[in-house]
């Protein structure tokens, strides 16, 4: 019978028909036409080269194979004959192969956990709902706490380290205390780089920090596995309907203030899950929390710059001075900006000296230099060089006297009368214009 008999016979879909019949008999019941005889299936051709290409890899997508089946064997079927023949043939060729699958697809353990346990954070991306304000971006952060469901959400333009941790020290006011573990994804302000599966998650070290002084401990989600920290990614969605939806603001206090008012309403509701008001167990998820360390952890970005001969130090495009008398050329040093200030620390210290070298506030832009005067004492000032700006007129040249003009110009002449051509004639010029008697032996000297 065709599924369409079958269908009309027991009353179901056809699609519920194909459902069962896949799991106890052929992959698909033979199409027939109004006559009753089969029609063949573009499909039924490939089969044998689908099975080729599962055996080669189980895994393989049904759209790489519907791909590979157009481009190199001029298959003219649609992608759809093809998802449902590999949906069938998968379970079949895995058998002949003796695979066994590792875990069940499309499904999880749900989990409960006691109060102040756990808690699970993610961001949400509110895109432009500021740009008429001349704000490009806005991000949403959200802490919500997994045996309550209480919520947090703050909203900020940022999701750089410093902001990040912000919203943490936030949320633990909001809720009045630590949980004793915080759910990540592999976010880069927690993972400092991705591993493969098995391998130990290396964490970013402000993030160990931070979590070694409020007390609490990182639990990382394996790569792809969202289902971990699911309550935390529904409130993302619970808030951006009730407290975003159909409303414009002009400001991130006018959203953040949105968000308080909303609160009250939703911890004044029977969660569906829980079944109990959300007000009543968050009061016992508030009880169980980790008090807050009486000074809060100082997060900031930590990177090593190399002390320039002018004792500057270069970092984000700015330069921020150190004292010389504490560096040298080419020094390693620290640097820990935060959004407000940037501190320069010695990497190497004698024990006792303090590791801090200077603190400036964080200078906006690029190309900017602070300095501290101070930090230059006891470096050559410039002072004792002739320097010439080109701004004003050369000075005159002195005159010189009057005795002294007068030797110059003697030499002068001198040299002049040095460069007369002088002539030359016979001694008996001479004789001749002197009356003198002319020399007995007829010589023809002469003189100049």
């Amino acid at each position: 019978m065709s599924l369409s008999e079958i269908a009309r016979e027991t009353g179901l879909d056809r699609k519920t028909v194909r459902k069962y019949l896949s799991a106890a008999g052929p992959a698909s019941p033979p199409r027939r036409s109004a006559s009753g005889r089969s029609l063949a299936r573009v499909i039924d051709e490939f089969a044998p080269l689908v099975d080729s290409m599962l055996r080669a890899e189980i895994l393989v997508k049904a759209s790489v194979i519907h791909g590979r089946l157009v481009a190199e064997y001029g298959f003219t079927g649609n992608y759809q004959r093809v998802k449902l023949y590999v949906q069938a043939a998968r379970p079949r060729i895995a058998e002949e192969l003796g695979i066994t699958p590792k875990e069940l697809a499309g499904l999880h353990r749900r989990f409960e956990v006691i109060p102040g346990a756990q808690a699970q954070v993610d961001w949400g991306d509110e895109g432009k709902i500021l740009a008429h304000m001349g704000i490009a971006k806005v991000y949403s952060f959200h802490m919500t706490l997994s045996y309550s469901r209480d919520p947090f959400c703050c909203f900020t333009t940022s999701q750089d380290l410093q902001t990040f941790f912000d919203c943490h020290r936030r949320a633990f006011s909001h809720f009045g205390g630590v949980p004793m573990t915080i759910v990540y994804d592999r976010t880069k302000t927690v993972v400092r780089r991705h591993v493969a599966p098995g391998e130990a998650v290396p964490l970013h070290p402000e993030a160990v920090g931070f979590a070694g002084h409020y007390d609490f401990e990182i639990d990382v989600l394996a790569a792809y596995r969202p289902t971990g920290k699911g309550r935390v990614e529904r409130q993302v969605l619970i808030v951006r309907d009730h407290v975003l939806s159909g409303r414009s603001f002009s400001s991130l206090e006018e959203m953040d203030a949105a968000f308080a008012a909303w609160v009250p309403q939703r911890r004044a509701q029977i969660h569906k899950t829980h079944r109990e008001v959300i007000a009543e167990r968050a009061a016992r998820d508030h009880a169980a929390l980790k008090p807050l360390p009486p000074r809060p952890y100082l997060v900031a970005e930590r990177q090593l710059r190399h002390v320039a001969k002018d004792c500057l130090v270069a970092f984000d495009g700015n330069l921020y001075s150190v004292p010389a008398r504490r560096v040298r050329p080419r020094q390693l040093v620290e640097v820990r900006a935060t959004k407000s200030e940037v501190m320069l620390h010695a990497t190497l210290t004698d024990t006792g000296t303090d590791s801090l070298l200077a603190t400036h506030p964080r200078a906006f832009g690029r190309g900017a230099r602070v300095v501290d005067e101070k930090h230059w004492d006891g470096l050559p000032t410039g002072k004792g060089r002739r320097t010439t700006t080109g701004d004003a007129p050369p000075p005159p040249r002195p005159q010189p006297h009057v005795e002294e003009a007068r030797s110059l110009q003697s030499l002068l002449n001198r040299a002049a009368v040095a460069r007369i051509e002088v002539g030359r004639r016979p001694l008996s010029v001479y004789d001749e214009l002197t009356g003198t008697r002319p020399f007995t032996n007829g010589s023809t000297e002469e003189a100049s």
